[in-house]
């Protein structure tokens, strides 16, 4: 294909010639005009370059080589196409722009606080700063206009593909003949690292298979990495790779040339088959003389000295953080084309939601929809539970999850190819290339990508949804996950086949660490229940849980159900007693998930003995350990024995002087899973002679 550039950068024989664009120019001061196109594209570059230079010379930290060479082509996005209203940055319609390589940040609040977001001149001056609204890499929820928090490269990527197919998800269920409500794209900005890690890959061949067309990656390609050369490492050739995909893709030779850029983004926003990689080469650390086009320019401020140079260079004021009077009165326009857009989208989203009063309930476009009636479809699951006699809370979970599915339209979602496995199939069809209007979403083997694009889903509104794997391979997804920690967003992970109870299938498919390394992720609630009653009731606060994910921890094996006494006890205290001692106890079994099945087997073990024991299960251990620094719940007064099959270190910091902690700090083996159990001292007898040592009774 040819490329889509023709030549240099235009000009216009103005005194300031290309500024921006990269041509050679006088040493004058530009006029600060509106002027002719090209005019006001020069300035608009330029400013963008000098307020990147200038913010990382004043934090003395910071990224400068990527905003100076992938302005013209951030400039030209926003300033021609991005459809947005810096007045209203969470309307549900705008386009989202996704800064996939977020150690390029001072582009992203340059852009912003050009265009006329709240984020003044001074938060740029304090860029890097603590307390300051421009961190190093940009932060969801902190930043007004940042879409997702980016800076570990390929999820911003991963992201966007989320994004890209909540907006074709809800466009099938919301648009109507008579009214279209559901109608943006997403555009990103990604550089070589972004391609070099595996997320991007994953995600790139699902949009590709779904075909989402109003996805348009834009590759800054100027081969710098902070070693030195992208090639050194990496050989392959990305185009080839993303239209291997099955995406669609074009090229700019330079990326200075504004018109080849608007030409490249035009055809983007065209298509509407297949998603749209853009490759654009440019140099990274543009004008700045000594640093240009090497790793130098990546990572650390260009100097003083650098930046006069450039200055004189580019014929640009000696004065930092300089916006021309033009280039605010462009974007000032756009702002106004923006804030027309939406204003024309309000009342037709008014009309279609007065006409479609459920359809609008269901899909709040620009929110998280709330379930409000799962506690309602939920309640009659425990009495169901005691009937059954024994079920994996696994199944537990599917049965749940149907339940919520048929009150909850907005839950959307599916598996890395394991639903049989982990019971996450809900009627309601599947999402296809041709047919986005269905709930079941074929993530494919990929845990990373699936778990990216499930925040890309949640950040972009009105659909929620979840995500199945077996729990070893939480490690896969567990970057994404911490994202969305952080992003606070409530996606739901079904994580099964936990412990060493998975059995033969042996150490590599045997989860002993998964769980406790999910609950030092701050944030995540992890709810690892014991029967059917208490995966219904972690359902109920899963559906609740709007300021984070969740995390569900399931068996593969059959667990007997404990009813469903004290389930209130589990949501407000994350706790909640399945056996009282008559009397006061001479020791406390407290445990999680399949364990307290063995710890109430334990218990009867020590009644035949004379030792009366309590039984406590603790299905959301973090809200145990809060309510107890609370003072609002108590453990029984007594030693106590924890127990659960994974490493016990967690459980240690738990435990005092007097009490004793039964687990797995190795990996497990090869066969029965109760065998393997039974051999790392995961046994009903095991438990109940370190309980008889625990509360002193050996000799009863």
């Amino acid at each position: 294909m040819p490329a889509l550039s023709q030549g240099p950068g235009r000009t216009d024989g103005d005194s300031y010639q290309c500024g921006g664009c990269g041509m050679s120019t006088a040493p004058s001061v530009p006029a600060e005009r509106a002027g002719q196109s090209a005019d006001t594209d020069e300035l608009g570059v330029a400013t963008l370059r000098f307020l990147a230079a200038d913010a990382v010379q004043a934090a003395n930290s910071g990224h400068p080589g990527l905003p100076l060479g992938a302005a013209p082509a951030a400039w030209t996005l926003w300033s021609r196409h991005l459809r947005h209203d810096p007045a209203a940055p969470d309307w549900a319609d705008r386009d989202r722009f996704v800064l996939s390589a977020g150690h390029g940040s001072m582009l992203l609040y340059g852009l912003l606080n050009v265009f006329g977001y709240d984020l003044p001149i001074e938060e740029l001056r304090n860029f890097r700063q603590l307390g300051s609204r421009t961190p190093g890499h940009p932060e969801y929820g902190h930043t007004v206009g940042v879409e997702t928090t980016t800076g570990p490269l390929g999820q911003g990527i991963a992201t966007a593909v989320g994004m890209a197919l909540a907006e074709r998800m809800l466009a099938a269920r919301c648009n109507t003949p008579e009214h279209t409500v559901v109608d943006h794209r997403t555009w990103v900005l990604a550089g070589d690292g972004d391609l070099m890690e595996g997320v991007s890959h994953e995600a790139a061949s699902l949009a590709g298979k779904l075909r989402l067309g109003r996805l348009t990656v834009v590759y800054d390609d100027n081969d710098i990495t902070i070693d030195g050369s992208a090639s050194q490492s990496c050989a392959d050739d990305a185009a080839a790779r993303f239209a291997s995909y099955g995406w669609r893709t074009l090229w700019v030779d330079d990326g200075n040339d504004i018109e080849a850029l608007d030409r490249a983004f035009a055809e983007a926003a065209a298509t509407e088959d297949r998603p749209t990689f853009i490759t654009v080469k440019t140099t990274i650390g543009y004008g700045a003389p000594g640093i240009e086009g090497t790793s130098k320019a990546h990572g650390s401020p260009l100097g003083n000295e650098t930046i006069a140079a450039m200055r004189e260079r580019f014929g640009w004021p000696d004065e930092a953080f300089h916006v021309p009077t033009a280039v605010r009165l462009a974007t000032a326009e756009r702002a106004a084309e923006g804030a027309k857009a939406r204003l024309d989208w309000t009342r037709t989203h008014d009309e279609w939601a007065a006409a479609n009063p459920e359809t609008a309930e269901a899909f709040p476009l620009g929110r998280v929809p709330v379930a409000d009636r799962a506690a309602e479809a939920l309640a009659p699951l425990a009495d169901e539970a005691v009937a059954e006699g024994r079920a994996a809370t696994r199944k537990a979970s599917g049965a749940a999850l149907n339940a919520l599915a048929a009150v909850y339209p907005a839950l959307v979602g599916g598996s890395a190819d394991l639903a049989s496995s982990t019971n996450t199939a809900i009627p309601g069809g599947e999402v296809t290339p041709d047919d986005a209007s269905g709930r079941t979403i074929h993530f494919g083997i990929r845990e990373h990508g699936m778990a990216a694009a499930m925040n890309g889903i949640s950040l972009h509104g009105g659909l929620r949804v979840f995500g199945s794997t077996f729990l070893v391979f939480a490690d896969y997804l567990r970057p994404a996950l911490r994202l969305a920690a952080l992003m606070k967003q409530p996606v739901v992970h079904i994580l099964t086949h936990d412990s060493v109870h998975v059995g033969e299938d042996g150490p590599t498919h045997q989860p002993v660490e998964q769980v406790e390394s999910l609950r030092i992720i701050p944030g995540v609630t992890v709810l690892r229940p014991a029967d059917s009653a208490e995966t219904a009731a972690a359902w109920g606060i899963a559906a609740a849980t709007l300021d984070g994910p969740t995390a569900l921890i399931l068996s593969r094996q059959d667990l007997p159900n404990l009813g469903g006494a004290g389930l209130d006890d589990v949501r407000a205290h994350g706790a909640r007693t399945v056996r009282a001692a008559n009397g006061d106890p001479a020791v406390a079994l407290v445990a999680s998930g399949s364990e307290v099945s063995l710890a109430l087997v334990a218990a009867e073990l020590l009644a035949d003995r004379g030792v009366e024991a309590t039984v406590v299960s603790v299905p959301w251990r973090e809200r145990l350990e809060a309510s107890v620094r609370e003072g609002s719940y108590r453990l029984p007064d007594a030693p106590a024995v924890f127990v659960e099959a994974g490493v016990t270190v967690g459980w240690r910091a738990l435990a005092g002087p007097r009490d004793a902690v039964i687990g797995i700090d190795r990996f497990g083996e090869s066969g029965p899973g109760h065998e393997v159990a039974d051999h790392l001292g995961l046994s009903a007898s095991a438990v109940a002679r370190v309980a008889l040592a625990t509360a002193g009774a050996e000799g009863v």
